[in-house]
């Protein structure tokens, strides 16, 4: 017999390991199951409210019952747990997480400025399986037509556009389905006066708190929605014992036949409010990032899902043994009286919870948003140091809040507010559905039919209860439609415009001649510091520079044209952000910086961005001395699809890693790309090189040392001049930075219909002056300003 002992080591770390998933699960419930816990507030109120009537057959009830159980099984649990939630992006979810993993794996992006280069960072890995021929039919197709592209990006504004409608909705129904519960504790005529201004009050506390952000109250958000699921579910467990023991028999889709055989029309009219028994569903797959599949999975399989199926038998059991109509079917009728208050109070409580989670939601992507240039400039502000992702955007915090209390005064009851929120939810999901199709056809190379299936058996579903939301059109369901279109013009207009402003750079911006032109010849001077012109052109020399040497003749001793560019990824890896390359020779001092970042980045601020820029020159400066001893001719590969070539240095990511000196050198062989590492022993840190072949793939990774204390008594001539260009750095960064931008104004050329210069000439011009500007976004100080004007014709 031969036995065989686990290390003690592997078993230690193997609790860890289920202590860290058992933590996050935790964590989740009150981040990602805020929204979806509390819906049994109002799900049966909102499916009662007017097209069908609880009868002491219960056949209404107990249909309904088993839409609910059948609605939550196949898409939150099968549709989302299962399937949706392994379509992440390097770990995040949601509208813009399926877009940009789209965006990868063919050419259907809209973004400007996009480089080869963008494709080795490690964040954009892309998997290789067998890739069917169907599947490649489907990627051509998508490719070739523009107009595809298009109604692509149109429909992830569409879901963009209903998670913010979303976002506007929840915390009014919410909160009013919480503070509802009053109704039975007073007279009719002190309800009515009292529930608005309560639930008022406490929206206007919840979106005031807002700027302290949720990591100061995080900790309470958990606990909070886990004794409300553990209310829910004894609440559930009570009634069904109590009154009617055999409610689980209606879990049967047998009772879905016969609800809608007895109701046929005014039933799928009532599919309206059971939808609102998924709402939230979408947060599991947009809070991915924040946890892991795993935790979410487990924490919505073992306590969310039971705990809503029971609170749903529960109520349901009890209205089969009460048909008394004195109270319309609420929540609260199935609470005991003696506990009533309590629950009340935790009902109140979860409902903030789950509001706080979708305005959350609803900022951050906002910011993807921006940060794809599909939104107007806003402020943004990170609310917390150590927690990555937690903003606050204090224009839309306060319009929301004010559309929300219009919501609440405006409608003032759970049957409006719950057909506009339901319109919202399964449009976002349909959104999510298409997404994913594409994602299993693209990313996974399934077979077509698999995506078909998916598309077809879920679609299908959300389309029959999205049907039913759009005949309550006139009974709210119009204010999700309304602010859709208001929100997609908004953005498509933005975009629009700022795709048009890329292209008329592209087509005026000025050759290297031209600049290395420029001197005292021509009566133009170099004056001390550095001049950062910010562009979106990742090659050649922007037009707003050369309006500016034009009006004022004089540039400064080192210049910087820096292009700060969002890739389509989440995050860019800090050692990956920046590429570095010459703009003419070395004795001219200028240079370029491509600064990536992905849709989830924090921006820096400009004291640590200017900082690090500087480090970031320096280091590509030794590197290129290095390499080529200041002799070899200088080529550089934008990858950008401009067509364009221009006589400019190779562009390459410069990168702080770690570095642990053990041979002198290392090559290593793959079928990749060359990496060449070469290392110093007694060195503690190490500068991270990436080479960008011009248009091959090819490239070269070299790691390199520089020991500042090391001095040798003889210097070489290549040794002085990389000393006096890193001098000349210092000395600028010592005189001052300027920041260079430029001050747009945008107009339609003559000849264009008349929705473009609506669109342009108003539309833009108008988002363009009311929102923030480039130097607002970049956190630029005035005193180091430098606008120049450029008036755009597109």
């Amino acid at each position: 017999m031969i036995r065989v002992w686990m290390p003690c080591e592997f078993t230690e770390k193997l609790k860890d390991s289920w202590k860290t998933l058992l933590l996050l699960s935790y964590q989740s419930l009150g981040v990602v199951y805020g929204d979806l816990g509390i819906s049994p507030l109002y799900v049966y109120k909102s499916t009662f409210a007017e097209d069908i009537h609880h009868s002491e057959t219960n056949e209404e009830i107990f249909g309904v019952l088993s839409f609910v159980f059948w609605t939550l099984t196949l898409v939150p649990l099968f549709k989302y747990v299962f399937i949706v939630l392994r379509a992440d992006d390097n770990g995040e979810g949601g509208t813009f997480a399926l877009y940009s993993l789209i965006c990868r794996h063919a050419k259907v992006s809209l973004l400007p400025n996009r480089q080869v280069a963008d494709e080795a960072l490690s964040t954009y890995k892309l998997e290789h399986p067998p890739e069917q021929k169907n599947s490649s039919r489907v990627k051509m197709l998508l490719e070739k037509h523009r107009v595809l592209h298009t109604a692509l990006l149109i429909l992830v504004l569409l879901g963009t556009c209903m998670v913010i409608g979303d976002g506007l909705l929840t915390p009014a129904i919410s909160v009013f389905s919480a503070v509802s519960g009053l109704e039975l504790s007073m007279s009719k005529e002190h309800h009515q006066y009292a529930v608005i201004p309560i639930t008022c009050f406490i929206l206007v506390c919840l979106f005031a708190l807002q700027h302290y952000g949720t990591h100061r109250v995080g900790f309470f958000f958990a606990p909070v929605v886990l004794i409300w699921l553990l209310c829910i579910s004894a609440l559930g467990l009570y009634n069904i014992f109590r009154w009617n023991p055999h409610v689980y028999q209606a879990l049967s889709p047998y009772y879905m036949f016969k609800f809608l055989k007895k109701t046929r029309k005014d039933g799928w009219m009532s599919l309206g409010g059971i939808l609102l028994c998924i709402t939230g569903s979408e947060a599991m797959f947009a809070d991915l990032g924040h946890f892991s599949y795993t935790a979410i999975q487990i924490a919505f399989t073992f306590l969310v899902y039971p705990a809503l199926i029971l609170a749903y038998m529960g109520q349901a059991a009890y209205l089969s043994i009460h048909h008394d109509n004195s109270y319309q079917i609420s929540f609260y009728v199935s609470v005991p009286e003696a506990v009533r208050w309590p629950v009340l109070i935790i009902a109140i409580l979860a409902s903030v919870v789950g509001s706080q989670a979708i305005i959350s939601g609803t900022f951050s992507i906002i910011n993807q948003s921006q940060s794809l240039g599909c939104f107007p400039r806003v402020k943004v502000v990170h609310t917390s140091d150590k927690i990555h992702g937690q903003i606050y955007i204090p224009e839309i915090n306060w319009i929301l809040m004010i559309l929300c209390i219009a919501v609440t005064i405006g409608f003032r009851d759970t049957k409006h507010m719950g057909n506009a929120s339901g319109l919202a939810v399964m449009a976002v999901m349909l959104v999510t559905t298409c997404l994913t199709s594409l994602v299993i056809i693209l990313c996974w190379h399934k077979p077509p039919i698999v995506a078909l299936s998916f598309l077809l058996f879920f679609g299908s579903i959300e389309l029959l209860y999205f049907s039913a939301s759009l005949t309550k059109f006139r009974e709210g369901a119009w204010l999700p439609i309304l602010l859709a279109l208001f929100l997609m013009t908004i953005m498509y207009v933005w975009h629009y415009a700022t795709i048009k402003k890329y292209e008329f750079d592209l087509h005026n911006k000025v050759s290297l001649e031209w600049l290395l032109a420029l001197g005292p010849s021509l009566g133009i001077a170099r004056v001390p510091g550095i001049g950062l012109v910010f562009t979106d052109l990742t090659s050649g020399i922007p037009a707003n520079f050369s309006r500016f040497v034009t009006n004022l003749p004089a540039f400064h001793r080192v210049l910087v044209f820096v292009c700060v560019k969002s890739v389509p990824v989440p995050y860019v890896p800090p050692a990956e952000r920046y590429l570095v390359g010459r703009v003419g020779p070395a004795t001219h001092r200028s240079y370029r910086c491509i600064v990536r970042y992905g849709y989830r980045d924090v921006h820096q601020d400009v004291d640590s961005f200017e900082s690090e820029l500087v480090g970031r020159l320096a280091d590509f400066i030794r590197y290129d001395w290095v390499r080529t001893h200041g002799t070899d001719p200088c080529i550089e590969d934008d990858g950008s699809q401009s067509g364009g070539s221009s006589s400019e240095c190779r562009l390459t990511v410069i990168g702080n890693v770690a570095f642990s000196g053990t041979p002198a050198y290392e090559i290593e062989e793959s079928l990749q790309p060359a990496s060449v590492s070469i290392g110093f022993p007694t060195v503690e840190s190490v500068t991270d090189v990436i080479e960008m072949e011009p248009i091959s793939v090819t490239k070269r990774r070299v790691r390199f040392a520089i020991d500042d204390e090391s001095e040798t008594d003889t210097r070489s001539e290549t040794d002085v001049q990389l000393q006096e260009e890193l001098e000349e750095l210092w000395a600028a960064q010592q005189s001052g930075t300027a920041f260079i931008l430029g001050h747009s104004h945008v107009r339609a050329k003559q000849g264009s219909s008349l929705v473009r210069r609506l669109a342009i000439n108003v539309g833009y011009n108008f988002l363009r002056r009311n929102c923030r500007g480039p130097d607002v976004a970049l956190k630029v100080p005035p005193v180091s300003l430098l606008e120049v004007g450029m008036v755009y014709i597109v």
